[in-house]
């Protein structure tokens, strides 16, 4: 465990519902090398896109009251539905202290797609938020952008348990894609941070529907630049030292599910502990990966 402290060597808290923020991740560490990270998958309450926004909120409180207590300097809120539920909240408890959420990556979108046409693939409480409506409101007005939303209902749950190249998976990336390419999009949001893990069977789905390259549009490389941006400001970055950077995960689930994660998503094989926040959601169970 880390002891709370603010300093450039503090660690950054980066949190999900499950595995998917491992895709920011690799991002701030591609970034960020020398950043001391924290890494908390809350497998055990997952997943957050069916459950009431209050509730997701106390959740997005309640882990980053435990990374505060870790001693982190930043937070990054890697999970989209957690963003649009609670990040501004999140901001009026811990005023200053640098915080990234993730949106689906509507602007940079509109100004990839050639015809105007562009999919969000995301989760239902992503796609009903406040916060996205607005802004896909703005980039309409001010880009002329047609947005098609789909809500991937149970794919993020399919990743979670390890499903990345299941023919059950791909059976539903047919069935969510599929109709946004017969509308004509020729770019697609992954608007869930879970969705870059099956990246190669999405290019596999849109290669077999239409022959054509589409552009997904894939935001944890711009998170990453504004967390070294929000650091940079607070004089926050750590420079290398010599010493090397630090990773440890924390899970609400098993331990041995994060660490199989890790390895298999990123070869990396940190220290995984297992923590209990709140009380878990009932009936839910550990993802295998």
């Amino acid at each position: 465990m880390v002891s709370p402290a603010t300093n450039i060597h503090a660690p950054i808290g980066i949190f999900d519902s499950g595995v998917g923020g491992l895709s920011v991740l690799r991002h701030i560490q591609a970034q960020l090398p020398h950043e001391h990270l924290l890494y908390f998958a809350d497998s055990g309450f997952a997943p957050y896109g069916d459950k009431p926004e209050h509730v997701v909120i106390d959740r997005v409180l309640a882990i980053a009251a435990f990374l505060k207590a870790q001693g982190v300097k930043a937070f990054v809120v890697a999970c989209n539905t957690a963003t649009v539920a609670a990040v501004r909240i999140l901001r009026e408890r811990y005023p200053g202290m640098p915080i990234v959420g993730v949106e689906p990556g509507l602007k940079p979108a509109a100004g990839a797609t050639r015809k105007g046409v562009v999919g969000v693939l995301a989760t239902e409480r992503t796609l009903g938020g406040e916060k996205f409506l607005l802004l896909r409101d703005q980039i309409v007005d001010a880009t002329g952008a047609r947005f098609l939303l789909q809500p991937c209902v149970g794919l993020a749950d399919q990743i979670e348990f390890g499903e990345l190249d299941s023919q059950e998976t791909e059976a539903m990336l047919e069935r969510y894609i599929a109709p946004l390419l017969d509308q004509g999009a020729d770019t697609l949001v992954l608007g869930c941070t879970h969705y870059p893990l099956v990246q190669a069977s999405i290019e596999r789905v849109v290669r077999r529907r239409t022959g054509a390259e589409v552009k997904l549009i894939d935001t944890g490389d711009a998170v990453a630049r504004q967390l070294a941006r929000l650091l940079e400001a607070a004089g926050l970055l750590r420079q290398d030292d010599g010493g090397p950077a630090r990773l440890d995960g924390f899970t609400s689930a098993s331990a041995a599910a994060l660490s199989a994660a890790f390895t298999t998503l990123l070869g990396l094989d940190p220290p995984v502990h297992e923590v209990e926040i709140g009380v878990a959601c009932p009936g839910s169970s550990a993802p295998r990966i």
